[in-house]
């Protein structure tokens, strides 16, 4: 006498297959909640908040008047600094990155091969990266003091000046920055030198290539993607720079190192206290952020391709 099993009812081992998947899509959003709320407070709202000031006429005692737009945008281009500090800002952003780029590249090749040396080499470059920026700006800010350091008496035999003068203060301020952040893209350059297949290069030497062309038909090209990061960090972090033009020149001298965001917060909580053209001109580097980066990005993707 033969048993036969009971039959399932239709659709049952669908829904034991869609159970376990509804779990794991629920947890995944249980996962991502924490960074989701993070970026919708710590991003979205505040964006949404400039854009809103931006449009209205919003003063830092007086708070939102309603809105009078686009008066903010036109106040915020024809400021006597709006231009002013455009140019200064694009002049350090160029100088910066490329100091930034060619010596954070020329380390990593330096200290390339791991050794004991190299290894020592490469700790003594990144310990700058560990010192906060306002830190190792008021740092420099004493060695460039031609009272409090240590140089003060060079200085005053020969009359040099670090901040004294619009050339100065740039060049002083950049070398802040570069040693700051040369070892960070330093490590940077690293990885992307360290993802290069080995046998690459063992093909070029077949082949009879110099290091020179070695560096610039296998090197450069394969580091591009590493390149594109670097430069976008760079370009970006240097457009909005802040810290050390306010802590060493505080825009001057002549108001001739104002940068945008200096000139941001000047609006803001000096002197006019007016939010709503501040976050006009917070809107109008932001703009010019994205464009900037994607025409990077554009145009490295062309390269690529």
């Amino acid at each position: 006498m033969s048993v036969t099993a009971p039959s399932r009812p239709p659709g049952a081992a669908t829904r034991r297959r869609t159970r376990p998947r509804g779990r794991q899509a629920l947890l995944g959003w249980l996962y991502a909640t924490p960074t989701a709320v993070f970026v919708v407070l710590l991003f979205a709202v505040p964006l949404l908040l400039v854009i809103r000031m931006s449009l209205s006429k919003w003063s830092l005692l007086r708070g939102d008047q309603g809105l009078n737009a686009p008066d903010n945008f036109v106040k915020a281009v024809d400021h006597r600094f709006f231009t002013d500090s455009v140019v200064f800002t694009l002049k350090y952003t160029a100088l910066a990155t490329v100091l930034l780029l060619a010596l954070g590249l020329g380390l990593a090749l330096l200290v390339q091969e791991s050794s004991r040396w190299n290894n020592l080499l490469r700790a003594s470059f990144l310990i700058p990266s560990a010192l906060g920026l306002a830190s190792a700006s008021l740092l420099f800010y004493v060695l460039y003091s031609p009272y409090a350091s240590p140089l003060a008496p060079v200085m005053d035999r020969f009359g040099l000046t670090f901040l004294g003068s619009p050339t100065a203060a740039l060049i002083s301020t950049t070398f802040l920055i570069v040693w700051r952040y040369a070892g960070f893209y330093m490590v940077l350059m690293l990885v992307g030198l360290q993802g290069i297949p080995a046998d690459v290069y063992e093909a070029a030497r077949t082949d009879g290539a110099s290091r020179w062309q070695t560096f610039r038909k296998v090197t450069l090209p394969l580091l591009r993607p590493t390149l594109a990061l670097t430069t976008v960090l760079c370009v970006t972090g240097s457009l909005l720079a802040f810290e050390q033009f306010y802590i060493l020149t505080k825009g001057g001298p002549d108001n001739s190192t104002i940068t945008v965001v200096q000139l941001i917060y000047m609006v803001a909580f000096q002197g006019q206290n007016d939010l709503g053209v501040a976050a006009a001109i917070s809107v109008i580097v932001l703009l010019a952020l994205i464009l900037i980066n994607a025409l990077q990005m554009r145009a490295f993707r062309s390269e690529e391709s």
